[in-house]
């Protein structure tokens, strides 16, 4: 299982959302590449970055510092957040050197394009982010819901090729509780990333049977010590 800390990009700043609500949002630093060089050095694998200003508008607001992420470590990045045409996805991968994107509004709205980019890029590359709320998947940064059911989403996302989802349930995210773990007990046949409400080691732990985790504002917080858990695990 990979431990995948997170970056959330919001005015060029690392910031935390509770709930993916805009307007609750606390500034944890305003330096991500000093963040993303210390995940690096505390022994990290994995990076997760998502530009907030992206998901909400659907463009590239933050390239300037995802760029000056990509350059400042070695370790592999995923990057969500306003990735939605093929123009693109082909910056990120092909250009700035980003190891794989997750495709989310698009995904909901047009799974031709998921398809496209599987073919076009490969299934090592294109991640479908899978955000939930009361049972159906939001978009749009979380503001709207699409009113699909996120388990015939998944379904379909596994015809089509797609072999990682993040998921994450949206009442859960950065509040300190908990995963939903009933929501995760029902998702098979796919590499699932969990996302959202860790809040301690135990829910690592918990997390092993599934491909990877991130973890956000618990380290932020002071809740779990990486670098330890990165050799635990």
């Amino acid at each position: 299982m990979l431990i995948i800390p997170a970056i959330d990009l919001q005015n060029g700043q690392a910031v935390r959302l509770i709930q993916g609500d805009y307007g609750k949002k606390t500034v944890y630093n305003p330096d991500p590449v000093k963040v993303a060089r210390n995940f690096e050095e505390m022994g990290a694998k994995y990076l997760h970055v998502v530009d907030l200003d992206g998901a909400k508008d659907g463009n590239t607001a933050n390239l300037d510092m995802i760029r000056a992420i990509r350059a400042a470590i070695k370790i592999p990045i995923q990057l969500g957040g306003g990735i939605r045409n093929a123009e693109t996805v082909s910056l990120y991968l092909d250009e700035i050197g980003i190891n794989r994107v997750i495709l989310g509004t698009i995904a909901v709205s047009k799974p031709d394009f998921v398809k496209q980019m599987l073919a076009t890029h490969g299934a090592e590359k294109i991640v479908v982010g899978v955000d939930v709320r009361a049972g159906t998947v939001a978009t749009a940064g979380w503001l709207t819901d699409s009113r699909v059911a996120y388990l015939d989403f998944i379904e379909d996302l596994k015809s089509y090729g797609v072999k990682y989802l993040v998921v994450t349930d949206i009442t859960r995210d950065g509040t300190l509780t908990s995963p939903n773990w009933d929501m995760y007990k029902k998702i098979d046949g796919i590499n699932v990333v969990v996302s959202g409400g860790v809040a301690e080691e135990d829910h690592l732990l918990k997390a092993r049977k599934y491909y990877a985790v991130i973890v956000g504002k618990a380290f932020y917080e002071g809740k779990v010590d990486l670098k330890k858990c990165f050799l635990k695990m």
